[in-house]
This record gives C-alpha cells, sequence and structure tokens, in this order.
C-alpha cells in the first residue's frame, strides 16, 4: 500500500524537500504532491495561461484560481494531508489548505511548534494528529504501516 501525501503551507523554504528525504530514508511508502513550489511560477501561472493582466490585484486573482485549481485537484486525491505552520512566514495559505482538507474529510497531521498553540488552537482541534517536527509527522504515518 502506498499512501498520497499533500503537503499543504508556505512555499519559501524547503520544508517539503526535508519530508520526502526524511520518507526515503524510513523507507515509507509514499507519493507526495502540493502547490507549486516554485514561487514565480505560482505567482504568474495567470498571466502565463490567460495572458497578461491590467493590474496586479488581477494578476493575483489569476494566479489564485489556477492555483486553487491544483489544490483542489491534488488534495481530493490525496489520502492525508500533511500541513505544517511555519513561524517565519504568514500561515494563511496554511490555514486555508488545512481547513480544505478537514471541510473535504481527509486526515490531517497538523505540525506546529508549541507557541503557535493558541493562534491555531480551532484547526488543532480539527485535526487528527498534532505534532511539533516533521520527524513526528512521519513518524505518525509510519505507525499507520506497522502490522504488529
Amino acid at each position: 500500500m502506498e499512501l498520497n501525501v499533500y503537503l499543504a503551507g508556505q512555499i519559501h523554504d524547503d520544508w517539503r524537500a526535508e519530508i520526502r528525504q526524511k520518507a526515503e530514508e524510513m523507507e515509507l511508502p509514499l507519493h507526495f504532491t502540493g502547490p507549486m513550489e516554485n514561487h514565480d511560477r505560482s505567482d504568474n501561472i495567470g498571466e502565463e495561461i490567460l495572458g497578461k493582466q491590467p493590474n496586479s490585484v488581477l494578476k493575483d486573482e489569476a494566479a489564485s484560481s489556477l492555483n486553487n485549481l491544483r489544490t483542489q485537484i491534488l488534495m481530493q486525491k490525496a489520502d492525508v494531508v500533511i500541513a505544517l505552520f511555519g513561524e517565519q512566514y504568514k500561515q494563511w495559505n496554511t490555514a486555508m489548505d488545512a481547513s480544505t482538507a478537514v471541510a473535504s474529510g481527509k486526515p490531517l497531521i497538523l505540525i506546529r511548534p508549541e507557541k503557535l498553540h493558541h493562534p491555531v488552537k480551532e484547526i488543532a482541534n480539527k485535526a487528527q494528529v498534532v505534532v511539533e517536527t516533521k520527524e513526528q509527522a512521519l513518524q505518525a504515518l509510519s505507525y499507520v504501516f506497522e502490522t504488529q
């Protein structure tokens, strides 16, 4: 059995690569998807497909439509969603993706440092598992594969 895992959240650092590498080291049968990790492509995809937009607001709206399409398709195919709430960036996309996972009935593993407990307590309350590290999230998935 292989699980499809959607890695939700910000695209400003390499946290997904860390998870993919650690999962490979742990020999977990996981296939990962997520949002477009190339930030420039994510920001410009609307104009790449729909053409030059008259202003920055409409450029953002066009990109958002296509990024939301990608998220909806890939998240629907996911068996589980891992959402990382980091400390460095505003986490609006993570909150939206985690909420979408909950509303879609997708099992959610929420990664958040203890100091973010209060700001994400409502989303955390809806998650199946809340952990503080990427390693703990993978350990939770590893447990799924244990037979005895």
